[in-house]
């Protein structure tokens, strides 16, 4: 599994993909190692709890975030960062207009699945 725009890919060229509730996804980049996406939040919106395989690491682009993990709560503001290992329980709410960049290993193969 690869992305077949690597090595060089342009953001703009990549079309956004609605997840519902004010949030929205583009997938930059790929193989089965790694992938990376742009998530984009309405103030509010919700990056409901959720668990993985997947180890993460989101970087806070813009805006600000109260982030949960494991039950603790913090929040992140633009250029922090989180590290999620597997099957950590976490999630996000925006506190206003933001952006977070996720990178998991290996890659999330279920963002790649059809639409059902």
């Amino acid at each position: 599994m690869q992305d077949k725009r690597l090595p060089f890919i342009e953001e703009k060229e990549i079309a956004w993909e609605d997840q519902g509730g004010g949030v929205r996804r583009k997938i930059l980049g790929y193989d089965s190692n790694l992938m990376m996406t742009v998530v984009e939040f309405k103030k509010g919106s919700i990056g409901y709890l959720h668990k993985h395989p997947h180890r993460q690491v989101t970087y806070v682009h813009s805006g600000s975030f109260e982030v949960q993990v494991e039950g603790e709560k913090h929040v992140l503001k633009s250029g922090d960062c989180f590290f999620i290992l597997p099957e950590l329980g976490h999630g996000v709410v925006a506190l206003e207009d933001s952006c977070l960049v996720d990178v998991f290993a290996p890659a999330r193969e279920d963002f790649l699945a059809p639409k059902k």
